[in-house]
């Protein structure tokens, strides 16, 4: 399903397991169009991707059986990818657990679940540098990743309990909780429209 929004980019989310429609919804309050990835040809079409929350070891067999490793990892080249909780998994250059299968995307390394069960979900305010200022937002963290290893390429934007929660490589960013659960839209206007602006302004 494409969404139609002002913004001139279309950007994918990765329909295949995992609360992409979340997402969607806070691109089109962005008023930024959208359309549902489920097939990496589709992939062909955006100018930028979410990879969402979900199941680590199930986006593993999916992104597999689907073939999308090679896409994704070609996409990064030149496009945005953000990634939200097992999205950051996803990203990451290693993870210490051998089901995954990571695309290698930011130089971090990630430990899956380390914040604890379901039972132990919890939100909290979390102060976040981003474009030149400091803003605080609401993070909901359910099952989340630890950011366990940043390598000297990669800048953390945020901390919780002095772990890193928000990273960023180049045009890339990677977050341990679910903004998209908070309504927090400053993580998809930075990644999709004024890393966008800027890029055509230059």
């Amino acid at each position: 399903m494409v969404r139609k929004g002002r913004c001139p980019v279309m950007i994918g989310v990765l329909a295949l397991q995992g609360d992409y429609e979340k997402h969607i919804q806070i691109l089109d309050m962005l008023k930024i169009s959208s359309i549902e990835i489920r097939y990496p040809k589709e992939l062909e079409k955006v100018d930028g991707l979410v990879i969402p929350g979900g199941e680590s070891t199930t986006m593993t067999d999916l992104m597999g059986r689907a073939g999308f490793y090679e896409p994704l990892r070609l996409l990064a080249g030149n496009k945005p990818i953000l990634g939200t909780c097992a999205g950051l998994i996803m990203m990451a250059k290693s993870v210490c657990d051998s089901r995954v299968k990571p695309l290698g995307i930011l130089d971090v390394e990630v430990d899956r679940n380390a914040y604890g069960r379901q039972v132990h979900s919890f939100t909290d305010q979390l102060p976040v540098s981003l474009n030149g200022k400091t803003d605080f937002i609401s993070a909901t963290f359910i099952r989340a990743p630890k950011i366990t290893k940043v390598e000297s390429s990669v800048k953390i934007l945020s901390e919780y309990d002095s772990q890193p929660v928000v990273v960023r490589q180049g045009r890339h960013l990677g977050l341990a909780f679910h903004p998209e659960l908070d309504g927090v839209t400053l993580f998809h206007e930075f990644i999709f429209k004024k890393q966008f602006e800027k890029t055509h302004a230059a």
